[in-house]
């Protein structure tokens, strides 16, 4: 219960309209085109929906971003209009609230990442000696060669030569990674898999973590787009020096709280910065109060078993690589795929004009066309792991996919979209209800001791505007005296509509 309730009980009685919703509710969500993931992944998608009982989004968010990193370390999808290669790489973003089954969800469908992590820790565990027994033999032996050479700079160069390079580690068995800063990402990806996933059924702890910080967030969000990109990472570090690594890949799945999702999407930065635009999201309908007790379908385990070991075929594969670098084979759009994504491409350009469908989600929109060429680039591996080409069947999966997501983006990035001064009068009204819990507030309250991003007076007063204007803070013109002391501008405070109900 807030703290508001007992202040509330003891408080005058007020009589004041009721207050009005800071946002505008958002129109209901589309279901997910199960049937454009394809086989193998619509029956695993449907498969959790059935044993778990998650929204379809869920599901198929979680399958498809464990494809993703299944890929994308063996493919390029090559983009007709320019003949660039792009990576199989995807961003998903799911948004529900807790209880929806999201780590539950999460858990069937990663099933083959963590078999093949085990295999590779197994792997490592039988490495790990032979390198430490070769280093050690070789710094016994560079040791000799310096102390024989007694000093001579052409002796100890030549033996060091002869010597060769020391024994190359061998690399950490991690595929997954959950709330990594961009240095630590950097770090990992010269040390372990290049091919790697950022996954999490609680992304809250990442998007609100130091990685994600105010003052780390555009780093972090350049950093992430030029993986998205496929382009190399490069870090330049006091003691490491200077570090390029190309040829590396990150698949990304976060699920995210609807209050963290409207933080994320409606951050102007992140927006203008263009790491909105590389991202799929999805928010489907709840399904609580309506998942009764049943016997989940025998058929669904009998899918999830193909779908892993689909998967495990794809990540056990060798995947093309030149010094600890990817090198992922060119996957062309074959004649039927190449038209219809041109088509795809000639269409939504039609919608970005001014007054278009599209033009609310320009940003997004510019890259849709690519991102309907990744998605089908992940169904047709996932189909045919050996496939040269993406088809047209895959091509036209894909083009559904992208529209769906085009929806998403239109009902939650713009008809969503909510006015920074808005997300800050949420924050207030939060901490007014479930942390100062009395009736009355003054200005100094707020910005002595509210919410962190609204710690001056006039983010305070911007923030009080917004909850008087929509009846939530009733203005004391006389002031008021609270805590022993009074306040010039104090305002009474609106409790929670559900305990006004209650009193």
């Amino acid at each position: 219960m807030s703290r508001f309730a007992p202040a509330l009980a003891a408080a005058e009685p007020v009589n004041t309209p009721e207050p009005l919703p800071l946002r505008r509710a958002l129109p209901p969500a589309e279901p997910f085109p199960l049937a454009a993931l394809g086989p193998v992944l619509e029956r695993a998608a449907r498969a959790i929906m059935d044993r778990v009982q998650c929204p379809d989004a869920i599901a198929a968010q979680s399958v498809l971003g464990a494809a993703s990193l299944a890929a994308q370390a063996h493919a390029d999808v090559i983009i007709p209009a320019t003949g660039h290669a792009r990576p199989l790489s995807l961003f998903l973003v799911t948004v529900a609230a807790s209880g929806e089954r999201k780590s539950a969800a999460d858990g069937e469908a990663l099933e083959p990442l963590r078999r093949r992590e085990e295999a590779l820790r197994d792997q490592y565990a039988r490495a790990r000696p032979s390198y430490e027994n070769a280093k050690a033999a070789w710094d016994e032996a560079r040791k000799k060669a310096l102390g024989k050479a007694k000093g001579d700079y052409a002796a100890g160069r030549d033996a060091l030569e002869r010597l060769g390079p020391p024994p190359v580690p061998p690399l950490a068995p991690m595929l997954l990674v959950r709330e990594p800063t961009l240095g630590g990402l950097h770090k990992l990806f010269g040390e372990a898999e290049p091919s790697l996933g950022l996954f999490s059924d609680e992304a809250g702890g990442f998007l609100g973590g130091h990685g994600m910080s105010e003052e780390n967030r555009l780093h972090m969000a350049a950093g992430l787009s030029e993986l998205w990109d496929g382009a190399p990472i490069r870090r330049v570090r006091v003691g490491d020096g200077a570090t390029i690594l190309p040829g590396r890949r990150l698949a990304a799945h976060l699920m995210i709280q609807p209050g963290v999702a409207d933080r994320l999407l409606s951050n102007v930065e992140l927006g203008q910065q263009g790491l909105l635009s590389r991202l799929l999201v999805a928010a489907p309908a709840s399904l609580a109060g309506t998942r009764m007790q049943r016997a989940a379908d025998p058929h669904s385990r009998t899918a999830l078993d193909a779908y892993t070991r689909r998967l495990l075929d794809l990540l056990e594969l060798d995947a093309p690589k030149q010094d600890g670098a990817l090198k992922p084979r060119r996957l062309e759009l074959d004649g039927r795929a190449a038209d219809l994504w041109r088509a795809l491409a000639d269409d939504t350009e039609r919608q970005l004009g001014p007054g278009g469908t599209l033009e609310p989600v320009r940003g997004f929109a510019n890259k849709l066309a690519e991102h309907a060429a990744r998605l089908a680039g992940v169904i047709q591996l996932t189909e045919v792991p050996q496939a040269g080409s993406v088809g047209g069947e895959a091509m036209e999966r894909g083009i559904a996919l992208a529209r769906f997501y085009a929806g998403e983006a239109l009902r939650l990035f713009h008809t969503g979209a909510i006015p920074p001064e808005v997300v800050q009068a949420e924050l207030l009204l939060s901490w007014l209800h479930a942390d100062w819990g009395k009736p009355l507030v003054g200005i100094a309250h707020v910005y002595q001791r509210g919410p962190n991003s609204i710690r001056t007076k006039a983010k305070a007063r911007a923030a009080i505007d917004v909850l008087e204007e929509h009846g939530w803070l009733h203005p004391m013109p006389d002031g008021a005296e609270t805590d022993g002391k009074r306040h010039r501008d104090a305002w009474r405070v609106i409790p929670p509509l559900s305990q006004v109900s209650r009193l």
